[in-house]
């Protein structure tokens, strides 16, 4: 598969993202030609956690999300970590970005913590999903489907969704992100 000429936006903030769910996707999806762009809360490296707890790999963005916007994109992804899913919930820019990908009927794919951002952006009501299981009182009352699934793509609701549980599904979660970019599954 072959995803040159496909741009993806990653969002994080700087500090407790989880590593390899910022990384692992990126690097599948640099693999397979797409042009990733990592955008920040703001200018600086980004602090990465392995499991919440230790540090982890520090990456440095390419922009921040403030100065980015959905436009010429192919799709958004919000890795997890649960520092840096609590601070995206309620981040404006980050709300604002999620939306306007979901309003151009892009593909929004979230692993983890990282649905919290469809719950502050009103993303979930309707939607079949999964999260890391702690979550899933916050998605039904949102009005999400929940699943214990290791990768849930709902192609209903006028963009495809693509959510994921924890580290251990991300093989499944970034091959469900390059279908769905490839044209597999479409609204």
């Amino acid at each position: 598969m072959s995803l040159d000429g496909k741009r993806v936006l990653v969002l994080t903030t700087n500090y407790g993202t989880e590593q390899d769910e910022l990384e692992r996707p990126v690097s599948v999806l640099r693999e397979a030609g797409a042009a990733v762009t990592v955008a920040a809360q703001k200018d600086g490296p980004v602090h990465t956690l392995v499991g919440d707890r230790r540090p982890g790999a520090v990456v440095q963005p390419d922009t921040t999300m403030a100065r980015t916007t959905a436009d010429g994109f192919d799709a958004v992804i919000v890795p997890g970590g649960t520092m840096n899913a609590d601070r995206l919930r309620t981040d404006t820019e980050a709300r604002r970005l999620v939306a306007a990908f979901a309003d151009a009927g892009k593909p929004v794919a979230a692993i983890c913590h990282g649905p919290w951002l469809l719950v502050d952006s009103h993303l979930a009501k309707g939607r079949e999903l999964t999260s890391y299981p702690s979550l899933r009182p916050d998605l039904e009352n949102a009005g999400g489907n929940w699943h214990d699934k290791e990768v849930v793509v709902d192609s209903t609701g006028g963009h495809p969704l693509i959510t994921s549980r924890r580290p251990a599904d991300l093989d499944a979660f970034s091959a469900a992100i390059l279908r769905v970019i490839d044209g597999g599954i479409r609204p």
